[in-house]
């Protein structure tokens, strides 16, 4: 006792002086987020917004006034003011495709059909031009749908590459198409995701014929596809690399071709086993959408910047990325939990199937 007293002094000081510390902080952040906050501002004879209450109050209390007043630029960006409740219904279809395709009871041949029919439906909402729907270009677009498109569209496109990619570097039969696969992924990895933006940006139109010009949107959404199908194709190959090869030989014993082995046998206990790695990829991912403000693309983090651009509101841009970064924390968080319970639910012992009496 003599021996060990001293340093669980030492240990409870420690403790109790970063619980002081933490309580503090905690305190000042409430005082600043609540009980000093500006919520609203009145307006001048001119319509606009007055902002010397939020003025008065910098330093000692947030003026969560400037969500109110750019919430709509920040979520849609350029997207037309009578309009915007299409992007709403996207956002709203996105979050519930994840939902679904993140659910194993669902996890049904019917649920292709239902992503092709929903990512049909988000070009129709965003694009317009059908049905009696506005058209509005795609320079018109921001804000969170432009991250969600870029995130879901560059996932569900890349996944199907890497796999290919992934069974394409284990072809040893195959050299060249080895040598191909091995290619794409070093190229891709040995390269940060900005140049590869760029080139699409800037480079790709030179290689086009002449009179065709794709979109910037889509230029930048191959860029992200590569990019993510390089990453994840490693991922798989890990999980590939990590099955016992009796399972192969097993599937092959029971007459099953090389392709009805992969998709009954080879590949979903390979996935199974690297899911944390592949939504940590997913994860990153979708952070990543942010990088394309570099060639003009006004997705969520842009808009939330330029909303701090007008000089009223110059100096309150800590209250938007508060906001930018609760929005990402939703999304990353929830994919992070998902997938933890998809991996206890996979995990689980089946039961021994009983035969009948």
């Amino acid at each position: 006792m003599r021996s060990s007293l001293p340093v669980r002094i030492f240990s409870a000081a420690v403790t109790l002086a970063l619980a002081l510390i933490l309580l503090d902080g905690l305190w000042h952040f409430f005082s600043w987020a609540i009980v000093h906050a500006v919520w609203s501002v009145p307006r001048g004879a001119d319509g606009a917004p007055d902002t010397d209450l939020c003025r008065a109050a910098i330093g000692r209390g947030a003026c969560w006034a400037v969500i109110g007043e750019k919430f709509r630029f920040i979520l849609f960006g350029f997207y037309p003011h009578a309009l915007q409740w299409r992007p709403a219904i996207v956002v709203a279809l996105f979050v519930l495709l994840f939902a679904l395709s993140l659910n194993p009871r669902f996890w049904r041949p019917a649920l292709v059909a239902v992503w092709l029919a929903v990512l049909a439906l988000v070009a129709v909402l965003m694009w317009g031009g059908v049905f009696g729907l506005d058209f509005v270009a795609a320079d018109q677009w921001g804000g969170l749908p432009i991250t969600l498109i870029l995130a879901t569209f560059g996932l569900a496109l890349s996944f199907p590459l890497a796999i290919l990619v992934a069974l394409g570097r284990r072809a040893s039969g195959l050299p060249m198409i080895r040598w191909l696969a091995v290619a794409y992924v070093e190229l891709i990895r040995g390269v940060p995701l900005i140049s590869l933006l760029f080139m699409a940006s800037v480079m790709l139109p030179l290689f086009l014929p002449e009179g065709i010009d794709i979109n910037k949107l889509l230029r930048a959404q191959l860029a992200f596809i590569l990019f993510a199908g390089a990453y994840l194709a490693e991922v798989v190959r890990a999980g590939l690399q990590a099955l016992p090869r009796g399972q192969q030989e097993a599937a092959a014993a029971l007459g099953l071709s090389y392709w009805q082995a992969t998709r009954l046998v080879i590949l979903p206990q390979a996935l199974r086993h690297v899911i944390p790695m592949l939504v940590n990829t997913f994860i990153g991912f979708f952070k990543d959408t942010s990088l394309v403000l570099i060639i003009g693309i006004f997705d969520l983090m842009t808009t939330g910047r330029t909303a701090t651009l007008e000089p009223r509101w110059q100096g309150f841009g800590n209250e938007v990325y508060l906001l930018l970064a609760a929005i990402y924390f939703a999304f990353c968080f929830t994919m992070a939990r998902i997938s933890r319970l998809l991996e206890r639910r996979l995990n689980e012992p089946h039961l021994p199937i009983e035969e009948p009496a």
